[in-house]
């Protein structure tokens, strides 16, 4: 479980913080892509949640660059998936467990 501001908890599994953050942080060196799935997962309500670069980048504490490039990379990783309604409208991103096969 992860604290919020809210005092709210959010339900994580294991695998998140055992295997996926070594993985992305230290195999991958890319520490930022590890805190965007954080905020991803921990906002997503219904299995998603609506995001701007900006307020993700204000919620993470990164800049919106390196937000985008931390989306890319987890794209690329299979571990969400963005969608997008309009070419202005915020992006809706879903958090993805590839290693959960409802086994």
């Amino acid at each position: 479980m992860i604290a919020m501001a809210t005092n709210s908890t959010i339900q994580m599994d294991s695998y998140v913080v055992d295997v996926l953050m070594r993985d992305l942080v230290g195999h991958d060196r890319c520490p930022s892509a590890y805190l965007v799935y954080l905020a991803i997962h921990a906002a997503a309500k219904q299995g998603r949640a609506l995001f701007s670069y900006k307020a993700m980048g204000d919620l993470t504490g990164l800049s919106r660059r390196t937000c985008q490039n931390a989306v890319a990379h987890l794209r690329r990783r299979g571990l969400v998936q963005v969608s997008r309604k309009g070419a202005t409208d915020a992006a809706e991103y879903r958090p993805l467990q590839p290693w959960d096969r409802g086994i």
